[in-house]
């Protein structure tokens, strides 16, 4: 082997007695090509720093490439242009890098990445060149060629070479020509070499009034849906080019346009996963053949119905006539009777440090212990996923607390690691297959906290619209209720609401605020919204505190946690509301819908004049019996009891709706009417 360019810092070679024997680099570089796949190695290795390439084949050509620096530690890169490999070396010199060192090759690394990017985009403008004049130069195909003939299909604009292969052309998101794939009469598919393939297409048909766009990977299938369809038909050329295919079509013609993928039913199941990939990622629908080996031609060209496996089956009992739909009850099921709603989307909101994820894990631990109630309702057995993003060393130690306070045995309920990115394709299938691999579906699977699992800007009501859809996935994914533990804002007004963009509580089944203890009153557990129930019952609880048998600190001290046990309800709030402040409650409810359902700081708001009008005129007061009924001093009547009783606050020239249960209860009303 030549050696050459090669230069070593001598003060940094290691000592006889601190290093251990190691094979010369180019012996190393050779053996790590060879583990990475490359059967044919270079005949001579250069460590010089500059590009060099090689053929891989065993033929001809100069896919293989490679780039190796010389000064200090020889590292580079080397891979494959036909294949796409592209990988990372550095040589052992049998010992561990010092920083300085690293550092370095760091920056080598950079240097290799940007030489190579360098030759790529050499190589993919020398090979537009040279396809743009082998194209149009090309003959078109005849319908007699034995590939189109064997494939029972036409010709859609293909050409042919001098040597008589089929000639199809890709081109670039940008419209640029930038590659060929050559069809021999043997059907072996080859690219030109050099040019673009990642993200290149080429489509059968006419975009315009477009009522479905199909997309395929080979040029077969896609003459096949096109001849069977009508519609237009994109060639993605390979299965890991279904993805950003697909994003280019719907970036390109929006949100409604219908999209579907025919994917291959290979053996290895490639195909399917970029096609799930695509459909998760950009909404498309995914069609494959259901015999294993077949893709789209194949099936027709066996004789099966593709236009048939193309329709949209007709999910039965979809549409459903209203007199079916409301002649059987359909009762809420709980996991947790009045608070879980099965089949829900739940939001637990609170401040920072508030005690939400004690009750949450207090709700978690009796479903997955199979304990019988909490704060005397119904509690379902259940397995519980529970997606923890933050405060593990916490969780260990509650839990164990809990598990000790009420001698329960083992749980059905797992934790996360860690968080990830739930509203993305990558984090969303880490947590579905994860899910799956554990044999049945958990009845809740809790996310705590949003922003850990959420990509994006809370405040952001797009990237909140993406966390809304992955759970809405997760929910029918697996048959379960979700509830998102989240933190309130900042101000004092925003304390009893969840921190971010308004579309968080709109989605919502179920949302919950937990309001911490003060000097007056217990911790509460407050239900805000309740979008197909009447509101529960706000829950007063406390922390108990529990000594962990058998954990000690560093110190020899036992640690302890803390668990929810239900507190005693403040002596007034307990008993029932009195009926006249409840007849007081509904005549100004009623008034605010009649006057326009005006809201001041998002709460509902009605001026005196508004008022006035309504009692007046609507429910026929005389002009000095409406004037008593709204002046604050006035015992017993309608104003004067409602600010008793803290529902309503003076503001501006009337009176805001304090009492977040009613304001709550009053903007869901008007949300739905």
């Amino acid at each position: 082997m030549a050696k050459l360019g090669r230069v070593f810092d001598v003060a940094s070679l290691p000592t006889l007695d601190s290093a251990r024997h190691v094979a010369p680099p180019e012996d190393q570089l050779l053996d790590a090509m060879r583990s990475a796949g490359i059967q044919h190695l270079p005949a001579q290795v250069h460590i010089d720093g500059k590009l060099h390439r090689f053929c891989t084949s065993g033929k001809r050509g100069d896919s293989g490439w490679y780039i190796i620096f010389a000064d200090g530690i020889p590292a580079g890169q080397f891979g494959c242009w036909r294949s796409g490999l592209v990988q990372s070396w550095r040589a052992d010199v049998g010992r561990k890098l010092s920083h300085v060192e690293q550092m370095a090759h760091t920056r080598r690394m950079a240097e290799a990445a940007a030489l190579r990017e360098a030759e790529l985009t050499r190589r993919r403008e020398t090979a537009a060149d040279v396809v743009g004049r082998i194209w149009s130069e090309a003959q078109a195909a005849s319908p007699e060629h034995p590939y189109l003939q064997r494939k029972g299909i036409a010709t859609h604009g293909a050409r042919v070479t001098g040597d008589g292969r089929l000639i199809v052309p890709l081109y670039s998101p940008e419209g640029e020509l930038v590659s060929l794939q050559y069809i021999d009469t043997s059907s072996e598919k080859k690219y030109h070499p050099g040019g673009q393939t990642g993200g290149a297409y080429w489509w059968l048909g006419a975009l315009e009034d477009a009522q479905t766009i199909y997309i395929a990977e080979g040029f077969a299938t896609a003459a096949t849906l096109h001849e069977t369809t009508g519609q237009p038909v994109f060639i993605a050329y390979s299965a890991s080019n279904l993805v950003p295919v697909c994003g280019m079509l719907r970036q390109q013609f929006g949100a409604t346009q219908a999209l579907v993928i025919v994917a291959d039913n290979d053996a290895s199941h490639t195909s399917q996963k970029y096609a799930d990939q695509a459909s998760a990622k950009y909404g498309a629908r995914v069609v494959i053949p259901p015999i294993e080996g077949m893709d789209a031609n194949d099936y027709k060209q066996a004789g099966h119905n593709l236009a048939a496996l193309l329709t949209p089956q007709r999910d039965d009992g979809w549409l459903i006539p209203a007199d079916d739909f409301s002649a059987q009850p359909a009762p809420i099921s709980w996991l947790v009777k009045h608070w879980i709603q099965k089949d829900a989307l739940i939001m637990v909101h609170g401040p920072s440090g508030g005690g939400k994820t004690f009750v949450v894990l207090d709700w978690c631990l009796r479903m997955a212990s199979s304990m019988a109630e909490w704060c005397g309702q119904k509690v379902k057995p259940g397995r519980i996923v529970y997606l923890a993003g933050e405060g593990h060393h916490g969780l260990r130690g509650r839990i164990a607390a809990w598990k000790h306070r009420h001698h329960a045995g083992s749980l059905s309920m797992w934790l996360s690691r860690d968080g990830c990115d739930l509203n993305t394709a990558e984090g969303y299938l880490k947590v579905v297959e994860q899910v799956r691999a554990l044999g049945y579906n958990p009845e809740l699977i809790v996310v705590d906290t949003l922003h850990r699992f959420l990509a994006g800007d809370e405040n952001s009501a797009q990237d909140a619209k993406t966390m809304l859809d992955a759970c809405n996935r997760l929910m029918a994914e697996f048959g379960c209720s979700v509830v998102l533990v989240h933190h309130t804002g900042v101000s004092e007004e925003a304390q009893h609401r969840a921190r971010g963009s308004s579309a968080w509580r709109g989605a919502l089944d179920i949302e919950i605020s937990i309001v911490p203890a003060n000097e007056s009153m217990p911790m509460q557990i407050v239900q805000r919204k309740s979008k197909d129930a009447e509101l529960a019952q706000t829950v007063f609880v406390q922390l108990d505190q529990v000594e962990i048998p058998g954990w000690f600190d560093e110190d020899g001290q036992a640690v302890t946690s803390a668990v929810i046990i239900q507190a005693d309800t403040p002596e007034k709030t307990a008993g029932k509301k009195d009926d006249k402040t409840e007849a007081h409650m509904k005549l100004l409810m009623a008034a605010w819908f009649e006057s326009g359902t005006e809201t001041r700081d998002e709460k509902p708001y009605i001026s005196r004049s508004a008022l006035m009008e309504y009692l007046e005129h609507t429910k026929g007061m005389s002009h000095e019996t409406a004037k008593q009924y709204v002046k604050p001093s006035a015992k017993g009547k309608l104003m004067s009891d409602l600010l008793d009783a803290h529902i309503v606050q003076p503001f501006e020239h009337g009176w805001q709706v304090s009492d977040l249960a009613h304001s709550r209860s009053m903007l869901m009303r008007a949300d739905e009417r």
